[in-house]
């Protein structure tokens, strides 16, 4: 039996074959990790489209409708608000003032491409008017990582402060606009990249997100998980006379957006507690 010995011509050709192999193998694993260039990236959906037709139940309407019957009288337990985005233009904020309207959330953001042209005016004039604000990012999961989408947030406008009038940022996940309900991701792929955003986000701010969801997209996409219901404040969609059945984790919510056809702007919320509760909520 022949036997090869380590000086024989043959095997530094067999290690160099090996080596190379590796090699290859390593670059091809580098090159599908996510947030590496290469061959991951070309699997990302592209960049919305058209982001000014995407805000806070723009989706929500369209896949479930709205509801016939005017929601409960406004009480000392609840505080009117309102929600807005570049559809909206120019907003009459005084307008809603003197109406009752006390707190406004804001489209800021989408996906990591696009920023609100009427933000300044509508994320300032609330404050101006009096009203307690804050700033949404329309998440689109399936162009990016919820880490890459946090951060493009805060840097355009999501961010907090303790000033008293300034609400923690809010995450809006409802039917993709541009394709696949869910954004093409399984229920823990979504589940991961929600966590990912609230993560960066918190890390960002220090803050908590509100998250806004319908319970019949969260059912379909997440699986009706409950991995957020103890830490992040609900803020549900659902055009009625009430707010009806909750995803799952959360035991009440915070904001209920009631209308999609309010007066003088079409989203009107309903906080799920006194002034004081809501200042609490923006004071951290």
């Amino acid at each position: 039996m022949s036997v090869l010995r380590s000086g024989s011509p043959h095997r530094p050709a067999r290690s160099l074959a090996t080596v190379a192999g590796i090699l290859l193998t390593l670059v091809s694993l580098l090159l599908g990790l996510p947030g590496t260039a290469g061959a991951a990236d070309t699997k990302r959906a592209p960049e919305p489209s058209h982001p000014e037709q995407d805000w806070a139940g723009s989706q929500i309407a369209r896949h479930e409708g709205t509801a016939a019957g005017a929601p409960p009288a406004a009480s000392l337990a609840s505080v009117e608000g309102v929600d807005v985005s570049s559809h909206n233009g120019n907003v009459a904020w005084s307008t809603l003032w003197n109406s009752g309207v006390r707190f406004a959330y804001v489209k800021a953001t989408e996906s990591t491409s696009y920023t609100n042209p009427y933000f300044a005016q509508q994320y300032n004039g609330s404050y101006n008017a009096g009203m307690i604000r804050g700033a949404y990012h329309f998440a689109t999961p399936n162009t990016s990582s919820g880490a890459a989408q946090a951060n493009y947030f805060v840097d355009h406008g999501g961010g907090w402060s303790k000033d008293g009038k300034t609400l923690p940022g809010a995450l809006d996940m409802e039917y993709n606009p541009y394709g696949a309900t869910c954004y093409g991701l399984s229920a823990a792929g979504l589940v991961n990249w929600m966590k990912d955003w609230f993560a960066t986000y918190k890390a960002r701010t220090g803050r908590d997100a509100v998250i806004y969801t319908s319970t019949s997209w969260w059912k379909q996409c997440t699986g009706n998980s409950a991995a957020f219901g103890a830490i992040n404040p609900l803020w549900i969609p659902r055009y009625g006379s009430s707010v009806g059945e909750l995803p799952a984790g959360w035991g009440f919510h915070t904001i209920w957006q009631y209308t999609s056809t309010g007066p003088t702007v079409g989203d009107h919320n309903r906080f799920n507690g006194s002034m004081d509760r809501l200042r609490a909520l923006a004071n951290g």
